[in-house]
């Protein structure tokens, strides 16, 4: 393990120990779930990619490296170590730190909406008004053609992403700490 993984992982412990609800798991996501997550989107039709709950970068990096060089990538992350992180390992990425205000952020940026949104949040734990918030703002900010990928330690989010997309792909990954299922989703 390199040290700059090590640093990653502990400061990604040290987080959950002190607010489990804002970061949900005490390891950040596999390679594993990170290539079942986002290995078949099309990466070369996105324009504006969102990422939201970005962490330590596991699914910045995946991102960074496979989108086109004229894609605009906004991330979202609260947390100001981690964000502060993820700004020297991507000075080339927009940044904002509530994903309750994604539609304002993406005006401030003066961007079209998305054609991606990826999300790392952990929506089990987040409460139901402020989740019920972020995603009504995810269904303002993805374009028509867009997706929404996300992925939960549960199935539970399965109903409600149904509600928002018309369409709703659910698979697993037990080859995560947790083992977690993952949602591809289409308006």
């Amino acid at each position: 393990m390199t040290q700059e993984l090590a640093a990653e992982k502990i400061l990604f412990l040290k987080d959950f120990l002190l607010n489990p609800a804002k970061i949900g798991s005490i390891t950040p996501s596999s390679s594993y779930l990170t290539e079942k997550l986002l290995a078949s989107l099309p990466w070369e039709r996105f324009n504006v990619i969102v990422e939201l709950g970005a962490g330590t970068g596991v699914f910045t990096e995946y991102a960074a490296a496979h989108k086109r060089p004229d894609s605009v990538f906004l991330v979202i992350e609260q947390d100001p170590q981690m964000q502060k992180a993820l700004k020297a390992r991507f000075p080339q990425v927009l940044f904002g730190s509530q994903a309750e205000d994604l539609p304002a952020l993406m005006r401030l940026h003066n961007l079209p909406k998305a054609d991606c949104i990826i999300s790392g949040l952990p929506f089990a734990v987040i409460e139901k008004k402020d989740h019920l918030k972020i995603l009504a703002g995810i269904d303002r900010s993805l374009s028509s053609h867009g997706k929404f990928v996300a992925f939960q330690y549960s199935f539970q989010m399965y109903c409600t992403f149904h509600r928002i997309f018309r369409k709703v792909k659910l698979g697993f990954t037990p080859l995560n700490l947790p083992p977690a299922f993952t949602y591809t989703c289409c308006k």
